[in-house]
C-alpha cells in the first residue's frame, strides 16, 4: 500500500469511526457464533439436519433465557436511573 493512501485514511479523525465499526462487527460476529453454537434450531452437520423437527423445549428455554437476560430481569429499564431520579423526584 502506498504511503499516501495510508496517510489519507489513517488520520486521528477517523479512529472513532474505526472503533465504532469494529464494535459493531464484533457484536454481529458474537451473535452469529452464539446462534451457530447454541441455538437449538440451527443444525450445522448433515446428521443433525436429517433428524427433522425436534421436541427440545428445555434446550430452547435454556437458549432463550441466557445469562444477560437473567442479569437484567429484575433491574429498572433505565439507562441512568440515578440521574433520572435526580431530575424527576420532587425533593
Amino acid at each position: 500500500m502506498a504511503p499516501a493512501a495510508v496517510n489519507r485514511w489513517l488520520r486521528p479523525e477517523v479512529y472513532p469511526l474505526f472503533a465504532a465499526v469494529g464494535v459493531a462487527v464484533g457484536i454481529c460476529g458474537m451473535q452469529l457464533i452464539r446462534n451457530i453454537s447454541t441455538n437449538p434450531e440451527v443444525r450445522v452437520t448433515k446428521e443433525n439436519r436429517t433428524a427433522g423437527i425436534l421436541e427440545n423445549f428445555t434446550e430452547g428455554e435454556k437458549y432463550a433465557q441466557h445469562a444477560v437476560r437473567k442479569f437484567v430481569r429484575n433491574r429498572s429499564p433505565e439507562i441512568m436511573p440515578s440521574i433520572n431520579g435526580f431530575f424527576t423526584d420532587p425533593e
